[in-house]
C-alpha cells in the first residue's frame, strides 16, 4: 500500500516522539533507585577517593545512595567495559581516571573503543604527579637530575605501577624531552614501587602525590619538580618541570563517565551537581589535599580533555616503545 506524502511523515513524527516521553519521565525523577559509580581500580587510593568525595556529594543532593563499586584489574580496563556494557539508564557510572586514555592508546583488543563507549559527564579534577628521589641521590633540582643522568647514563633506576600506567608514561615524556637515559623497574602498584624508592633500592620516581606526600613532609623522599604547569598548594615551594623542560606537561585528571546513550537531561543534571561540589570549600580543600586542582565545566569540555589526552599519550607509547603482555 502507497502512503501519502503527509501521513507518512505524521506518522514518522509519532514514532519518533514515542520515545521521548519515557526518557523525559525518567529525566524527571532521576535518581529512583541507588547508582553505581564503578571505581577500575582498588579501594584506598586517589582514585576511589575522589569517586566516594563525588558519590557522597550526589547521594546528598540527589537523595539516593551513588554506590562506589571497586572493580579493579587490567590497568582499569575491566570496569571500564562493565560500564561501557551497562544499561544507558544513569544508573552506573564510570571514575574516569588517566589510565583511561592511556589504554585507549595502548591497546588494540579491547571489547570497548572508550572515547565512543563512554560519554563525559565533567571534569572534577586536573591531578599533578611530583619527581622525588631518594635522598642518597645527589640531586636537588631538575637541572641536577637531567645533568646526573646524562653523566650517568642507564644507571638511574626509576620505578612505577607498570608498563603503561601514568608514573611510566610522565617519565618517559621527561626521558623524551630531557634527553636523559633512564631504566624502568616496572612494579605491580605504586605503593611497592614507593616502598622500593624509601628503601633507597630506587632513585626516582614520578609518583602520584597522593603516594610520596607524606613521605616528603617526613624527610624520607626529596621532591625536585611536579608535572603540572602550575606549582601545588599542597606543595607550594616545588618548582614545575616546565620551569627547566619547556613545553613538559604531564597532568592526569578524575572525572565522571556514563554509558553512550545516557538520556541528555540526566548527564545535564549530574554535570550540574557535580559542578555545584566542585564548588564546595570542603571538597575543593580534600581534592587539593591529593594533589588535585579542581576544574569543573561542562561534557564538551571534558570530551577535548579526553580527545587530546589519547593523542599525546599515543605519541609517548610508539617514541617509546610501551607494551604491555
Amino acid at each position: 500500500m502507497t502512503f501519502p506524502r503527509r501521513r507518512f511523515l505524521q506518522l514518522a513524527a509519532g514514532a519518533a516522539a514515542l520515545p521521548a516521553v519515557p526518557r523525559v519521565a525518567q529525566a524527571d525523577t532521576y535518581p529512583s533507585r541507588p547508582v553505581r559509580i564503578i571505581v577500575g581500580f582498588a579501594a584506598g587510593g586517589a582514585t576511589d577517593i575522589q569517586a566516594r568525595l563525588m558519590g557522597q556529594w550526589l547521594s546528598d543532593r540527589l537523595g539516593q545512595q551513588f554506590i562506589v563499586e571497586n572493580r579493579g584489574g587490567a590497568s582499569g580496563n575491566i570496569g571500564t567495559e562493565a560500564v561501557a556494557k551497562s544499561p544507558a539508564d544513569g544508573y552506573t557510572l564510570l571514575q574516569v581516571v588517566t589510565p583511561n586514555v592511556i589504554n585507549a592508546a595502548l591497546y588494540s583488543n579491547l571489547n570497548f573503543d572508550f572515547l565512543r563507549d563512554i560519554v563525559p559527564v565533567v571534569c572534577a579534577a586536573r591531578l599533578a604527579y611530583v619527581v622525588v628521589v631518594h635522598p642518597s641521590v645527589p640531586v636537588t633540582t631538575i637541572p641536577e637530575l637531567i645533568a646526573y643522568a646524562k653523566a650517568n647514563p642507564g644507571k638511574m633506576n626509576y620505578g612505577s605501577a607498570g608498563p603503561g600506567t601514568p608514573q611510566n608514561i610522565s617519565c618517559e615524556l621527561f626521558k623524551m624531552m630531557a634527553g636523559v637515559d633512564l631504566v624502568h623497574v616496572p612494579y605491580r602498584g605504586g605503593a611497592p614501587a614507593t616502598t622500593d624508592l624509601v628503601a633507597g633500592h630506587l632513585q626516582v620516581i614520578f609518583s602520584p602525590v597522593s603516594e610520596s606526600i607524606q613521605h616528603i613532609r617526613a624527610g624520607k623522599l626529596r621532591p625536585l619538580g611536579v608535572t603540572t604547569t602550575t606549582r601545588l598548594d599542597v606543595l607550594p615551594d616545588v618548582p614545575t618541570i616546565a620551569d627547566f623542560v619547556p613545553g613538559y606537561e604531564a597532568s592526569g585528571f578524575a572525572g565522571i563517565g556514563a554509558p553512550r546513550g545516557t538520556p541528555a537531561e540526566i548527564i545535564t543534571l549530574l554535570n550540574k551537581e557535580l559542578n555545584a561540589g566542585l564548588a564546595d570549600a570542603n571538597v575543593r580543600a580534600r581534592i587539593e589535599e591529593l594533589g588535585g586542582t579542581v576544574l569543573g565545566g561542562t561534557p564538551a569540555e571534558f570530551g577535548t580533555i579526553l580527545t587530546e589526552a589519547v593523542e599525546k599519550w599515543a605519541k609517548v607509547i610508539k617514541f617509546a616503545g610501551i607494551k604491555v603482555e
